[in-house]
């Protein structure tokens, strides 16, 4: 599936040193938790940075559009 970045995602991304190579990481191997079937959240632990977890939020319409890129993401407890 094509992935578009929002403007907002690609400010987030170059604010938070973020690269393209970490977002598609995070697409292929992050970890998916579904808000409802088309929201998503995709996150993922990097070792290498101080800000884990690293998040995206996702919208899938017919490409999967990156709303905005986070870090220091928490998981909300259910």
């Amino acid at each position: 599936m094509e992935v578009r970045l929002s403007h907002h995602a690609k400010s987030r991304m170059v604010e938070r040193d973020i690269s393209e190579e970490i977002i598609i990481d995070l697409v292929e191997t992050g970890i998916t938790q579904y808000k409802d079937e088309k929201r998503l959240w995709i996150y993922k632990a990097y070792t290498d940075r101080n800000d884990n977890l690293l998040c995206i939020a996702v919208v899938i319409e017919s490409v999967l559009v990156i709303k905005t890129v986070m870090h220091h993401f928490e998981l909300e407890q259910k």
